[in-house]
């Protein structure tokens, strides 16, 4: 078939006021759709309730990426220029920008400067006038928090951003967006799910602009996706292949996870600690190590909507996404959740 008719047949009609513009309030507010592929049954909660739909001890798997205020507005001489922090390489940074910028020129920020060394794919590489390894510091300072394009028109405040925009257990630093799933959970929720003996396991990879990056015909003829970083400590892979021989589900939570966990195993085991993945998971292709997923609801023609119906199919997840719409929930970064067990 070809491939833009495949891209096509993952297209579905979300109205505008569906999309969330804030999140729940409290987060764990958030309304859920639970799907069993074991039973086909349907179920609609708040996500204050996941532990009473989770497998008894169970692994619960989180993404513990934190957000970076990744957007600089710096000056090329009396005129604006927005900077877009995507990466370092040793002293040099990696910077897309709003408009075009010619080798050997610098762009100000206050005191600080930064050199255009010259342009690799879409961004720039660029030389500060301070260590490369203080990005974050300069970023926390002086930084905006960056928000989907589907949320450009967000009320929400920069200290508003910073805080919601964030899962409660963000730790590692060098994500451009937030991994959205995760944005439910609260401190009571995890106490809930510790009390049902669902254990959490902690990993990392860090969302890239490529996350928001139309599905392009390539992908679907070369079977690859953009390039992330992900980690997973040594404690971590011993808990999770423990679980794995004797029998408990894995549950990821969220794609970025799912990617994680996907990328590590090796004929159900996790041996592959850190690295880059592009790996690209769409039907016919199946999860081997993840058991059930914890997910927002994707926007049309996405990979991420590819990944989510990996587990249940095509026809079976625009279902439930024709049914969300119509029961109303909300949907992308800041909306309801669905849990596919």
């Amino acid at each position: 078939m070809d491939a833009s008719k495949i891209i096509d047949k993952y297209g579905y009609r979300l109205p505008p006021e569906r999309i969330a513009q804030r999140p729940a309030k409290p987060r764990d507010a958030a309304r859920l759709l639970v799907y069993d592929r074991k039973t086909k049954k349907i179920f609609f909660d708040k996500f204050f309730n996941l532990d009473k739909h989770l497998p008894a001890k169970s692994v619960l798997v989180i993404n513990d990426t934190k957000v970076v205020p990744a957007r600089l507005i710096a000056k090329l001489g009396r005129e604006k220029v927005e900077l877009f922090y995507v990466g370092r390489a040793g002293r040099v940074l990696r910077f897309m920008a709003d408009r075009s910028l010619e080798k050997g020129t610098t762009v100000k920020l206050g005191r600080l400067r930064f050199k255009i060394l010259g342009r690799e794919e879409r961004w720039y590489r660029v030389l500060p006038s301070f260590p490369a390894s203080k990005i974050f510091y300069v970023l926390e300072r002086r930084g905006r928090t960056p928000l989907p394009p589907y949320l450009a028109g967000s009320p929400l405040s920069e200290a508003e951003r910073r805080e919601k925009y964030q899962t409660i257990f963000a730790d590692q630093k060098g994500s451009v967006a937030a991994p959205t799933a995760s944005l439910h959970f609260t401190e009571r929720l995890f106490d809930k799910l510790a009390k049902r003996g669902v254990e959490v396991v902690r990993v990392t990879l860090h969302v890239n602009l490529g996350t928001f990056a139309p599905l392009a015909e390539q992908n679907i003829k070369s079977g690859k996706l953009h390039s992330e970083e992900y980690a997973i400590g040594a404690g971590a892979a011993k808990i999770l292949n423990a679980a794995k021989r004797s029998g408990k589900k894995i549950v990821a939570v969220g794609t970025t996870s799912c990617r994680t966990l996907e990328s590590a195993a090796v004929k159900g085991k996790i041996i592959k600690l850190s690295g880059t993945t592009d790996i690209f998971i769409r039907p016919p292709r199946e999860l081997k190590f993840v058991d059930a997923l914890i997910t927002n609801f994707h926007v049309p023609r996405s990979s991420l909507l590819m990944l989510v119906a990996s587990l249940v199919g095509r026809k079976k997840l625009l279902a439930l996404y024709a049914l969300a719409l119509k029961k109303k929930m909300k949907f992308l970064s800041f909306g309801d959740g669905m849990l596919i067990l």
